[in-house]
């Protein structure tokens, strides 16, 4: 019997620790339920769309940043020339032209750090690039590699800046 109760007394501490646990491995700040962020890709994420082109033609390809709650990315053009302005490169691959990024309309937004509104873009973020063919484009499938540069910031501070990389697949017709 005095075994039963000294078991029974450990239970309530032993459901404790296994509750800190599970909640100190789970990659958030306890205080806040935010994801602990060391760099700006932990919060940004990008995801190209698949794009189809007739022969002699052009399509358009989009590639959308999605951009954790409570954080933002300086827009391009920034608002100031220090700041980090988000950043879409596209590498070459045969028979496609790629023409510079469209960016979206910046939000202007006030924050502690900065005296007057940011130029920034949050949540979902589609940035265009138009693609052709080129006139010695062969019809079939082609991977368009595709670079973007970003600085997360959340409503205090700035992460140190990433570049995400990914594919834009690409079929000739």
């Amino acid at each position: 019997m005095k075994r039963l109760f000294i078991v029974l007394a450990l239970v309530p501490s032993l459901i404790l620790i296994v509750a800190l646990a599970a909640c100190r491995g789970s990659g958030t700040n306890s205080k806040s339920q935010t994801p602990v962020v060391s760099m700006s890709s932990d919060v940004v994420r990008i995801s190209p769309s698949t794009v189809q082109i007739p022969a002699n033609g052009s399509a358009e390809a989009v590639v959308t940043l999605s951009i954790s709650p409570g954080f933002h990315v300086n827009a391009n053009p920034a608002t100031f020339s220090y700041l980090i302005a988000t950043q879409l490169t596209a590498g070459k691959v045969e028979g496609i032209a790629v023409e510079p990024p469209v960016y979206p309309a910046a939000e202007k937004k006030k924050f502690q750090f900065a005296e007057q509104p940011l130029a920034v873009y949050e949540g979902e973020t589609p940035i265009k690039l138009n693609l052709r063919t080129e006139t010695n484009a062969a019809a079939g499938s082609r991977s368009l590699p595709v670079n973007v540069r970003v600085q997360a910031c959340d409503e205090e501070q700035c992460f140190p800046p990433a570049t995400i990389n990914s594919i834009i697949s690409v079929t000739v017709k």
